[in-house]
């Protein structure tokens, strides 16, 4: 059985008292998740997506749902600093953009430009170029302004959209250096950025995997009903505890064969992904198992990204033999 909650469909849906998803099947590479929060005249969006004509797509759909909010967008939240979560930032024109301050430094450093680079080159990158375009291939990296947030907390923030309190709680380093989640307790309703992937395999670029762990027993201990993830269908509790299951499985295989000695590739293959075969993007496995070894390492070097796609490339053309 799967665990969505609701139908898994392209566009905006309605979540009640005015919440709303905006959903990206089939939730896998780029393919992510937004959300829109109005009470009266004032609007909150919790992020953008991986380009400009996906995200005008979706602002369009906003504003025909909620005209009296969206006439201005009041502010938007990213919840981390992946580009399919912030790349659409500069078309929510005059909002305020909050962020974790680690996520923030994050953006700052990185460019929507180096994915353009990329998809220029892979053609000519071999096995990982061919991954890269398997990935990116349906995205438009042209002409993306980098917009970079413009008010940045650590910890915890509370913020009004009209008379609704939206909570932001910073669980990061743990997907990226500084996820945050949203929750708006009057209506039993979070979105978790990608601390959550539903049906999907999670990746663990930044670790450590106990803050990941502890923020899912976070989300666990609110009151709430109605979760969207960064990727996949929405969600209940039992989404955030197969995620949280996946965690700890992986992270105690993991374990056992970095005790033993064995590669991180051989690892990766090694680790019996049964209970997860219906879940998509299982060459992400070879990224966490690295991640978790370099923290079983107290290695505190970050990860080579490039290097990681490579190992990626490989699994996922094993899996496709």
């Amino acid at each position: 059985m799967g665990l969505g909650i609701r139908p898994f469909e392209k566009g905006l849906q309605e979540l009640g008292n005015g919440g709303y998803a905006w959903l990206q099947p089939d939730g896998g590479w780029g393919w992510s998740n937004a959300g829109l929060i109005v009470d009266g005249e004032e609007s909150l969006i919790i992020d953008t997506l991986f380009d400009k004509p996906l995200t005008r797509e979706m602002l369009s759909a906003m504003c025909a749902a909620e005209p009296l909010a969206t006439k201005q967008f009041d502010t938007l939240v990213n919840t981390h600093s992946n580009g399919d979560h912030c790349n659409g930032n500069e078309l929510v024109h005059g909002a305020d953009i909050i962020a974790s301050k680690a996520c923030a430094e994050e953006l700052a450093r990185e460019n929507p430009d180096r994915m353009l680079r990329m998809m220029e080159q892979a053609p000519e990158m071999g096995e990982v170029g061919e991954f890269f375009i398997y990935c990116f291939d349906a995205f438009d990296f042209r002409d993306i302004n980098h917009t970079l947030p413009t008010r940045t907390f650590e910890g915890e923030l509370d913020l009004t959209v009209g008379d609704k309190l939206v909570h932001l709680k910073q669980v990061g380093p743990a997907h990226t250096a500084g996820d945050i989640l949203a929750y708006v307790p009057a209506d039993r309703l979070i979105f978790t950025g990608d601390i959550l992937f539903i049906e999907g395999h999670p990746i663990l670029w930044a670790g450590p995997v106990q803050n990941w762990i502890d923020a899912c027993d976070y989300m666990l201990g609110l009151d709430v009903e109605t979760i969207v993830p960064g990727h996949g269908p929405i969600t209940d509790k039992n989404g955030v505890q197969a995620m949280r299951g996946y965690l700890v499985y992986v992270r105690d295989e993991a374990r056992k064969r970095f005790d033993a000695g064995m590669p991180v590739f051989e690892a990766a293959l090694d680790i019996a992904l049964d209970d997860y075969d219906s879940w998509g993007d299982a060459e992400r496995i070879v990224v966490n198992v690295a991640t978790l070894y370099r923290e079983f390492a107290g290695n505190t070097e970050p990860n080579n990204v490039t290097e990681l796609f490579a190992l990626m490339a490989k699994v996922h053309k094993s899996q496709r033999r």
